[in-house]
């Protein structure tokens, strides 16, 4: 099965792959009350990250957690790993926590990685080899959606399909976070100035050369995860607006039906009071008719308002993040 989901996802390799420099590998880590995960897993990463090379860092970001993830992160740092950690001074969600870490990262690779276990930690030789192949960048893709609920994985298909119609960026369905970034990548994500930051389109919108890997999401090792229906649906409703502008085009043509629709039963009003005479009945219809043009103009407004409401949050430029407190034992060097 992997054979063939690889295949489908990963294009051909590239004619000629660039020839690589030593790497130096930044593990961008975005932890939001995982106090009971994070020093394992920085643990069970540091061996397979020197399996590939001595040159690396931890970059953890605190995404203003609420239980003692802090602690925890200082008491890495306490024993001499090779961490750095930016601790967020509110929770600003996993997208500006991303953010930070790629600002922040100083090796010619950036990985992103989730602190739960659920990234497998196998896939990373695979994802340095693919970039010693000629890849930029390098991403893992959900190949079964099987312990989500039902509802959940039609809004997620329903969601790319709307992603996909509406935009010229195309967004590989299930790509998720795990992702294998060469410096090419990654200043070009740091070019880029909206502060509304939907990542998956980002990294779709720089493009270069990529390839996917099938992974199935495992188990979290503790804790709960803390992307429920709403935080999910707001992350959706970010997408949409942010690289498409279906809703507005789909509001447009319901708009236009529902005007020729009138038109139509104008029309018959006029025929059928010239042939028949007046009476008082169709109030009812007037009614229905009012209800629903109105409601159909405050679902317009509403999408139309979704919009300006992004343009009115970025034109005033505020950052992405506030990064509260800066611990840095980390061995690399700002690149040149």
């Amino acid at each position: 099965m992997k054979s063939d989901f690889y295949a489908e996802y990963a294009p051909a390799a590239p004619l000629a792959a660039t020839p690589r420099a030593s790497l130096q590998l930044s593990c961008v880590v975005p932890a939001y009350n995982e106090q009971e995960n994070l020093e394992k897993f920085v643990r069970a990463l540091i061996p397979v990250v020197q399996g590939l090379t001595q040159d690396f860092e931890i970059l953890i970001v605190n995404d203003g957690s609420r239980d003692d993830t802090h602690d925890v992160a200082m008491r890495l740092l306490a024993q001499g790993l090779p961490v750095r950690y930016l601790a967020l001074s509110r929770n600003f969600g996993k997208e500006a926590a991303m953010s930070a870490g790629i600002d922040h990262a100083r090796g010619n690779v950036v990985l992103l990685i989730d602190a739960d276990f659920q990234h497998p930690l196998e896939l990373l030789p695979d994802m340095h080899q693919l970039w010693q192949n000629g890849y930029e960048m390098v991403y893992g893709v959900i190949a079964d959606r099987g312990a989500e609920s039902g509802a959940k994985r039609l809004g997620t298909d329903l969601f790319y399909r709307l992603m996909n119609t509406g935009s010229n960026v195309q967004v590989p369905p299930n790509a998720g976070d795990y992702r294998w970034m060469d410096r090419k990548v990654v200043d070009a994500l740091k070019a880029l100035p909206e502060r509304h930051r939907f990542m998956k389109g980002l990294y779709a919108w720089v493009g270069f050369k990529t390839a996917a890997l099938p992974f199935v999401p495992q188990d979290r090792a503790a804790g709960e995860s803390s992307f429920n229906l709403r935080r999910l649906g707001s992350l959706a409703l970010l997408g949409l607006t942010s690289f498409t502008t279906l809703p507005l085009r789909i509001w447009s043509v319901i708009g236009g039906g529902v005007a020729l629709l009138a038109l139509l039963y104008g029309a018959w009003i006029i025929a059928d009071t010239l042939i028949f005479g007046t009476d008082l009945a169709g109030w009812p219809t007037l009614s229905a008719g009012i209800m629903l043009f109105s409601g159909v103009q405050l679902m317009s407004i509403g999408i139309l308002g979704e919009y300006i409401g992004r343009i009115y949050d970025e034109v005033k430029q505020r950052p992405t993040y506030l990064i509260a407190r800066d611990e840095d034992r980390s061995p690399l060097r700002e690149p040149q």
